[in-house]
Protein backbone atom coordinates (compact mmCIF):
# COMPACT_ATOMS: atom_id res chain seq x y z
CA UNK A 1 0.00 0.00 0.00
CA UNK A 2 1.35 3.65 -1.29
CA UNK A 3 0.27 6.22 1.45
CA UNK A 4 1.31 9.59 0.06
CA UNK A 5 0.07 12.87 1.24
CA UNK A 6 1.62 15.22 -1.42
CA UNK A 7 0.05 18.68 -1.22
CA UNK A 8 -1.64 17.89 1.87
CA UNK A 9 -1.73 20.61 4.72
CA UNK A 10 -1.15 18.50 8.13
CA UNK A 11 -1.29 19.76 11.75
CA UNK A 12 0.47 17.40 14.56
CA UNK A 13 -0.09 18.49 18.16
CA UNK A 14 2.12 17.43 20.95
CA UNK A 15 4.72 17.36 18.19
CA UNK A 16 8.12 17.78 20.42
CA UNK A 17 8.96 14.59 20.95
CA UNK A 18 7.35 10.85 20.91
CA UNK A 19 4.23 9.84 18.84
CA UNK A 20 3.82 13.58 17.55
CA UNK A 21 7.53 13.91 16.73
CA UNK A 22 6.71 10.34 14.68
CA UNK A 23 3.73 11.40 12.91
CA UNK A 24 4.98 14.63 11.92
CA UNK A 25 7.81 13.19 10.34
CA UNK A 26 6.01 10.38 8.73
CA UNK A 27 4.20 12.83 6.63
CA UNK A 28 6.85 15.09 6.25
CA UNK A 29 8.36 11.64 4.37
CA UNK A 30 5.26 11.40 2.16
CA UNK A 31 4.78 15.16 1.12
CA UNK A 32 2.81 16.83 3.37
CA UNK A 33 3.30 20.18 4.82
CA UNK A 34 3.99 19.90 8.36
CA UNK A 35 2.63 22.40 10.91
CA UNK A 36 3.98 21.00 14.14
CA UNK A 37 2.61 22.31 17.46
CA UNK A 38 3.72 21.83 21.03
CA UNK A 39 4.30 23.79 24.59
CA UNK A 40 8.14 22.52 24.37
CA UNK A 41 10.13 25.03 22.00
CA UNK A 42 13.06 23.36 22.17
CA UNK A 43 11.89 20.24 21.25
CA UNK A 44 9.77 21.69 17.98
CA UNK A 45 13.07 22.65 16.91
CA UNK A 46 14.29 19.49 17.32
CA UNK A 47 11.00 17.88 15.15
CA UNK A 48 11.35 20.61 12.32
CA UNK A 49 15.11 19.47 11.84
CA UNK A 50 14.66 15.59 11.53
CA UNK A 51 10.77 16.39 8.93
CA UNK A 52 13.14 18.87 7.21
CA UNK A 53 12.59 22.76 7.13
CA UNK A 54 11.22 23.40 4.06
CA UNK A 55 8.04 20.17 4.72
CA UNK A 56 7.41 22.02 8.82
CA UNK A 57 6.59 25.02 10.44
CA UNK A 58 6.71 24.82 14.76
CA UNK A 59 3.92 26.79 16.09
CA UNK A 60 4.38 27.35 20.18
CA UNK A 61 1.11 26.50 21.34
CA UNK A 62 -1.15 25.96 24.25
CA UNK A 63 -3.79 23.88 22.66
CA UNK A 64 -5.71 24.03 26.03
CA UNK A 65 -6.11 27.71 25.48
CA UNK A 66 -8.95 28.32 23.28
CA UNK A 67 -8.00 31.79 21.94
CA UNK A 68 -4.36 30.97 20.98
CA UNK A 69 -5.41 27.71 19.15
CA UNK A 70 -8.20 30.28 17.27
CA UNK A 71 -5.21 32.63 16.59
CA UNK A 72 -2.83 29.71 15.66
CA UNK A 73 -4.85 27.49 13.17
CA UNK A 74 -6.14 30.84 11.82
CA UNK A 75 -2.59 32.07 11.15
CA UNK A 76 -1.58 28.18 9.29
CA UNK A 77 -4.95 28.42 7.10
CA UNK A 78 -4.38 31.77 5.79
CA UNK A 79 -0.18 30.87 4.89
CA UNK A 80 -1.67 27.77 3.67
CA UNK A 81 -5.23 27.22 2.93
CA UNK A 82 -7.47 25.21 4.67
CA UNK A 83 -6.26 22.53 6.88
CA UNK A 84 -6.82 18.90 5.42
CA UNK A 85 -5.10 16.53 8.27
CA UNK A 86 -5.37 17.16 11.77
CA UNK A 87 -3.84 14.72 14.51
CA UNK A 88 -4.83 15.83 17.78
CA UNK A 89 -1.96 13.52 19.94
CA UNK A 90 -1.01 16.84 22.84
CA UNK A 91 -1.85 14.98 25.88
CA UNK A 92 -0.23 13.58 29.46
CA UNK A 93 -0.09 13.24 32.66
CA UNK A 94 1.25 17.02 33.22
CA UNK A 95 3.65 15.16 35.48
CA UNK A 96 1.09 14.02 37.76
CA UNK A 97 1.28 10.25 39.69
CA UNK A 98 -1.25 8.28 40.68
CA UNK A 99 -2.72 9.09 44.20
CA UNK A 100 -6.08 8.11 46.19
CA UNK A 101 -8.85 10.47 44.66
CA UNK A 102 -9.16 12.24 48.19
CA UNK A 103 -5.66 13.66 47.33
CA UNK A 104 -6.24 15.05 43.85
CA UNK A 105 -7.07 18.77 43.41
CA UNK A 106 -9.52 20.23 41.26
CA UNK A 107 -6.34 22.22 39.24
CA UNK A 108 -4.60 18.31 39.04
CA UNK A 109 -7.82 17.36 37.78
CA UNK A 110 -8.59 20.25 34.91
CA UNK A 111 -5.08 20.08 33.92
CA UNK A 112 -5.12 16.80 32.33
CA UNK A 113 -8.79 17.24 30.94
CA UNK A 114 -7.21 20.83 29.25
CA UNK A 115 -4.43 18.77 27.08
CA UNK A 116 -6.25 15.58 26.62
CA UNK A 117 -9.94 16.28 25.89
CA UNK A 118 -10.48 20.27 25.94
CA UNK A 119 -7.54 20.47 23.25
CA UNK A 120 -9.12 18.11 20.69
CA UNK A 121 -12.02 19.80 21.13
CA UNK A 122 -10.45 23.14 20.64
CA UNK A 123 -8.26 22.09 17.98
CA UNK A 124 -11.27 20.22 15.82
CA UNK A 125 -13.25 23.03 16.12
CA UNK A 126 -10.93 25.55 14.58
CA UNK A 127 -9.91 23.49 11.74
CA UNK A 128 -13.72 22.60 11.05
CA UNK A 129 -14.82 25.50 9.02
CA UNK A 130 -11.84 24.99 6.95
CA UNK A 131 -12.69 21.40 6.15
CA UNK A 132 -16.58 21.60 6.00
CA UNK A 133 -15.69 24.85 2.93
CA UNK A 134 -13.52 22.69 1.10
CA UNK A 135 -15.79 19.58 1.31
CA UNK A 136 -12.84 17.40 3.21
CA UNK A 137 -11.37 16.38 6.38
CA UNK A 138 -9.50 14.14 8.24
CA UNK A 139 -8.93 14.51 11.97
CA UNK A 140 -7.07 11.51 13.86
CA UNK A 141 -7.50 11.42 17.68
CA UNK A 142 -4.72 9.58 19.99
CA UNK A 143 -5.95 8.37 23.16
CA UNK A 144 -4.99 5.76 24.96
CA UNK A 145 -5.69 1.81 26.35
CA UNK A 146 -6.14 4.08 29.03
CA UNK A 147 -9.32 5.54 27.95
CA UNK A 148 -10.67 2.00 26.93
CA UNK A 149 -9.86 0.33 30.20
CA UNK A 150 -7.96 1.65 33.02
CA UNK A 151 -4.67 3.76 33.41
CA UNK A 152 -2.13 2.07 34.33
CA UNK A 153 -0.80 4.78 36.44
CA UNK A 154 -3.85 4.94 38.87
CA UNK A 155 -4.64 8.73 37.61
CA UNK A 156 -8.01 9.11 37.54
CA UNK A 157 -8.05 11.97 35.26
CA UNK A 158 -5.92 10.94 32.68
CA UNK A 159 -8.48 7.35 32.15
CA UNK A 160 -11.50 10.04 32.13
CA UNK A 161 -10.07 12.69 29.73
CA UNK A 162 -9.15 9.77 27.23
CA UNK A 163 -12.29 8.18 27.45
CA UNK A 164 -14.10 11.35 26.97
CA UNK A 165 -11.51 11.78 24.08
CA UNK A 166 -13.31 8.86 22.43
CA UNK A 167 -16.46 9.74 22.88
CA UNK A 168 -15.75 12.97 21.10
CA UNK A 169 -14.34 11.20 18.62
CA UNK A 170 -17.88 9.42 17.65
CA UNK A 171 -19.95 12.24 18.09
CA UNK A 172 -18.04 14.69 15.85
CA UNK A 173 -17.66 11.58 13.20
CA UNK A 174 -21.36 12.16 13.45
CA UNK A 175 -21.48 15.83 12.96
CA UNK A 176 -18.76 16.24 10.51
CA UNK A 177 -19.74 13.59 8.25
CA UNK A 178 -21.78 15.10 5.72
CA UNK A 179 -18.87 17.60 4.41
CA UNK A 180 -16.45 13.71 3.87
CA UNK A 181 -14.74 14.47 7.04
CA UNK A 182 -13.83 11.42 8.71
CA UNK A 183 -12.78 11.40 13.10
CA UNK A 184 -11.37 8.34 14.18
CA UNK A 185 -9.07 7.64 16.93
CA UNK A 186 -6.12 5.42 17.82
CA UNK A 187 -5.97 4.00 21.52
CA UNK A 188 -2.16 3.27 21.67
CA UNK A 189 -0.63 0.39 24.08
CA UNK A 190 2.07 0.97 26.34
CA UNK A 191 5.01 2.36 24.64
CA UNK A 192 8.49 4.03 25.60
CA UNK A 193 7.64 7.03 23.25
CA UNK A 194 8.91 9.91 26.08
CA UNK A 195 10.78 10.82 29.21
CA UNK A 196 7.34 9.98 31.35
CA UNK A 197 7.04 6.51 30.01
CA UNK A 198 10.64 5.59 30.12
CA UNK A 199 10.03 6.58 33.92
CA UNK A 200 7.17 4.56 34.58
CA UNK A 201 9.10 1.41 32.78
CA UNK A 202 11.48 2.02 35.41
CA UNK A 203 9.48 2.23 38.24
CA UNK A 204 7.54 -0.99 37.06
CA UNK A 205 10.88 -3.33 37.80
CA UNK A 206 12.00 -6.29 36.38
CA UNK A 207 8.68 -8.17 37.57
CA UNK A 208 6.02 -5.64 36.52
CA UNK A 209 7.83 -5.16 33.42
CA UNK A 210 7.63 -8.91 32.76
CA UNK A 211 3.88 -8.82 33.72
CA UNK A 212 3.24 -6.08 31.45
CA UNK A 213 5.08 -7.74 28.52
CA UNK A 214 2.78 -11.49 29.33
CA UNK A 215 0.13 -9.27 29.16
CA UNK A 216 1.03 -8.52 25.05
CA UNK A 217 -0.04 -10.82 22.74
CA UNK A 218 3.16 -10.16 20.37
CA UNK A 219 5.48 -10.22 24.16
CA UNK A 220 7.10 -6.88 23.07
CA UNK A 221 6.91 -3.32 23.21
CA UNK A 222 5.79 -1.29 20.68
CA UNK A 223 7.20 1.75 18.85
CA UNK A 224 5.91 5.53 17.91
CA UNK A 225 6.30 4.55 14.05
CA UNK A 226 3.55 1.47 14.93
CA UNK A 227 1.10 4.51 16.07
CA UNK A 228 2.19 6.99 13.16
CA UNK A 229 1.86 3.93 10.55
CA UNK A 230 -2.30 3.57 11.89
CA UNK A 231 -2.42 7.39 11.80
CA UNK A 232 -0.84 7.61 8.14
CA UNK A 233 -3.73 4.54 7.00
CA UNK A 234 -6.71 6.53 8.97
CA UNK A 235 -5.70 9.69 7.37
CA UNK A 236 -5.34 8.26 3.59
CA UNK A 237 -8.09 7.63 0.83
CA UNK A 238 -7.78 3.84 1.83
CA UNK A 239 -9.71 4.78 4.70
CA UNK A 240 -12.31 7.31 3.32
CA UNK A 241 -15.43 5.02 4.36
CA UNK A 242 -14.02 4.36 8.17
CA UNK A 243 -15.44 6.99 10.72
CA UNK A 244 -15.88 7.29 13.87
CA UNK A 245 -13.65 3.88 15.13
CA UNK A 246 -11.08 3.31 17.76
CA UNK A 247 -8.04 0.86 16.84
CA UNK A 248 -5.90 -0.43 19.54
CA UNK A 249 -2.28 -0.62 18.56
CA UNK A 250 -0.95 -2.01 21.47
CA UNK A 251 0.61 -5.25 20.38
CA UNK A 252 -2.85 -7.60 21.16
CA UNK A 253 -4.28 -7.68 24.23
Amino acid sequence: MNIEFSGKIVIVTGAAHGFGRAIAQAFASRGARVHVCDVNEAGLTETVALCGAASSIAHVLDVGDRSAVQATVAKIEAADGGTDILVNNAGGVRGQVGRPIEEISESDWQTIFDVNLSGAFFMTQAVAPGMKQQKFGRVINISSGAGLGISLTGIQAYASAKAGQIGLTRQLAHELGPWNITVNNVAPGFVLSNPTTERQWEAMGADGQKRLLDNIALKRLGKPDDIANMVLFFASDQAQWISGQVISVDGGK
